[in-house]
């Protein structure tokens, strides 16, 4: 089957952390993603060589933009000139949405358990975003796993709302804690997620997002304590 591909206009960037950037793509063909559904992003070069990579929509709250944010992996082809050089009214060619079961359904009433892990929270972000606007009164619960306090995406959002309650936010850092957490920097634990995640007899929907040992460290996880395997959704990268 031929891919279809779409030029789109970068029309907003913004950093998220030192490595990681944020896009605001306006379609020329507009279309509705499922949230934690991704695209792919095709460069091509002068000589005619071209290459594509998947990344996980941040924003799909709109059918005419939608956000992508990008990683840059340092031996990758086409993440550091999306980071690094990708400026406000360059194109930059897409195909997709793509993906159907990594994603959330704001018609569903079930509680909604997100963990993610570094990058991990790009496809939970556009499950956030889309519930403060199509399900607010679904039950949401966030437990971010990152390396240190600069690299975290979407602070200032976060912490908007943490601080108006509409959704607890767990955070562990693995390399180094912010200042005054009591909580000595290292990898989460079995024990640790069940105590902030909701609980298996609420039969929550479980979204878990980032490199493969963490998801699955964090699926065995959230099945011993009690969760159906069948609710668990993974993805899964690096």
């Amino acid at each position: 089957m031929t891919t279809h591909w779409q030029v789109t206009t970068v029309i907003a960037a913004e950093l998220q952390t030192p490595t990681a950037r944020s896009f605001r793509l306006a379609l020329s063909e507009p279309f509705k993603a499922d949230a934690g559904a991704h695209v792919d992003i095709r460069l091509t070069a002068e000589d005619g060589y071209s290459t594509a990579r998947a990344y996980s929509l941040s924003d799909v709250r709109e059918t005419r933009t939608i956000e992508v944010t990008v990683e840059r992996a340092d031996d990758g082809e086409v993440s550091p000139y999306l980071v690094d050089v990708v400026e406000r009214g360059d194109p930059l060619e897409i195909s997709g949405p793509h993906g159907n079961w990594f994603t959330w359904d704001p018609a569903g009433t079930e509680p909604v358990q997100l963990i993610g892990g570094g990058s991990g929270i790009v496809p939970l972000m556009s499950m956030i975003r889309l519930r403060e606007v199509a399900a607010p009164s679904v039950p949401f619960n966030l437990v971010y796993s990152l390396r240190a306090p600069d690299r975290r995406y979407f602070g200032a959002e976060l912490d908007q709302l943490s601080s108006h309650h509409r959704m607890p936010i767990t955070y562990f850092h693995t390399r180094n804690a912010p200042d005054g957490d009591p909580r000595r920097p290292g990898r989460v634990t079995a024990d640790e997620l069940t105590a902030v995640t909701i609980p298996p007899e609420r039969q929550p929907t479980v979204f878990i997002c980032g490199p493969t040992d963490f998801v699955e460290h964090c699926a065995r996880a959230m099945i011993a304590a009690g969760h159906d395997a069948a609710r668990i959704r993974t993805e899964r990268f690096g």
